[in-house]
């Protein structure tokens, strides 16, 4: 009985480039058997150094697919109708999608099996195929995306004095054991396809736009750039407790820099949306994609409990020393508001985190502090028993407070003995 092609039977009457398609696109879909020496229409025409013909094909499949094909093929010489062919038998393989190697991981170079026709596959087939071989770990799967390069980051690391080269790489998780850039890696990459976006708003609503910015590059560049955004409009101001000057932010630096690596540590990168950071005018809320991870509840970071969606991408933070301690940021944003009368909060949905940073208003001196300030700002000069008189203290008293204004630098001694007397400080 004459043979015929079928999805999983193929005919080439030689050895040609079109052989190596074939194979791919058996491995990605079901596998098959490819006779090399049939013709189309089943007529057997034979080979005239099926030997040679057979070496040839382990070579080719050798230097010109990825990953490691070979494991997955079997390569035999039969003989048919007192003629030889080879025969190559190829299984489903583990590792999909397979593909040119001159072509890489795209739809270009990677081929399915569709009836009895091959066809380029598209994005979204070598997506699933990812996923259905290494899992659904995002930061673990294979990077549609294999040219990639480092720039911004090793810059990162090099200012930390850390090696980032393949080795560290590969170490890390950027790279897998058979040369293949993970997801992690696209995300350190250059090439990064996720942005943080922040707007800058006139009021406490949406209403009306200020600025806006977006950051681009490898995560740790965004990281960078959107801390230096946001603190480039926190406001800082100074006041005095007692008679000591104390420096305070509109938002604590702390809590801005906590806030924001959470959310890039923690936000669920199979979504493709962008961390967005609102600047109100009493607020800022930064928003990273993805809820919680499942199993945890809001009582259960609230408590410290640390369980990271990106244990990867936490490690290498950790590595840099952008996260100091796992299960321990939302305590420190809270605690960076000490002593304040308002205080950070978190709203969480299905698939989103919210944080919450209220501003900080100016500290209102005490009544005695605004008096002692008022009383200096219009006495460029003045005698301790002035000071005494005006503020109703003892002598001793108001050695200390000078003492203390001195040490400040607030104001300076002129003279010495009974003439001594005091000088306001620009």
């Amino acid at each position: 009985m004459q043979m015929k092609e079928s999805p999983t039977v193929e005919f080439k009457r030689e050895l040609t480039d079109a052989v190596k398609r074939e194979i791919i696109a058996f491995a990605n879909t079901q596998g098959g058997d490819l006779y090399i020496g049939i013709d189309d229409d089943g007529t057997i025409l034979g080979l005239d150094h099926a030997h040679n013909v057979l070496e040839s094909v382990s070579s080719m499949l050798h230097d010109s697919i990825q990953p490691d094909i070979l494991v997955h093929t079997y390569l035999t010489v039969e003989t048919m109708e007192e003629k030889e062919v080879v025969k190559v038998s190829v299984s489903r393989g583990t590792r999909r999608p397979y593909h040119l190697k001159s072509k890489g991981m795209k739809p270009s170079g990677v081929f399915i099996r569709y009836g009895t026709s091959v066809t380029n596959a598209s994005e979204e087939n070598i997506r699933q195929m990812i996923m259905e071989s290494d899992g659904t770990n995002f930061e673990t799967m294979r990077s549609l995306h294999q040219e990639l390069s480092f720039t911004e980051a090793t810059a990162v690391f090099e200012k930390q004095a850390l090696k980032f080269g393949p080795e560290q790489q590969r170490t890390l998780g950027l790279i897998t054991e058979d040369g293949y850039y993970t997801n992690l890696g696209l995300l350190f990459s250059d090439q990064c396809e996720h942005t943080i976006k922040c707007a800058r708003y006139l009021g406490n609503d949406k209403l009306e736009f200020q600025d806006r910015k977006e950051f681009s590059g490898s995560i740790l560049t965004q990281v960078e750039q959107a801390f230096e955004y946001m603190n480039l409009y926190n406001a800082k101001s100074a006041h005095f407790e007692g008679l000591q000057r104390v420096e305070q932010e509109s938002f604590p630096s702390y809590a801005l820099r906590e806030a924001l690596i959470n959310a890039v540590t923690h936000r669920d990168y199979s979504f493709s949306g962008s961390i967005l950071i609102h600047l109100f005018q009493n607020r800022i809320e930064i928003v990273s994609v993805g809820g919680l991870v499942k199993g945890l509840t809001a009582e259960d970071i609230e408590l410290g409990i640390s369980q990271s969606r990106n244990p990867k991408l936490a490690n290498v933070l950790y590595r840099l020393k952008w996260i100091e301690s796992y299960g321990t940021g939302l305590q420190r944003m809270i605690e960076s508001y000490k002593n304040r009368p308002v205080k950070p909060s978190w709203q969480i949905g299905p698939n989103a985190f919210v944080v919450t940073l209220p501003k900080i208003t100016p500290h209102t001196p005490t009544t005695e502090d605004e008096l002692l300030l008022d009383w200096l700002k219009n006495h460029a000069e003045f005698t301790s028993k002035e000071l005494e008189v005006y503020l109703d203290k003892s002598k001793g008293t108001v050695r200390k407070i000078l003492e203390e204004l001195m040490l400040n630098g607030r104001i300076i001694r002129i003279g010495s003995g009974p003439t001594t007397r005091y000088k306001v400080k620009d």
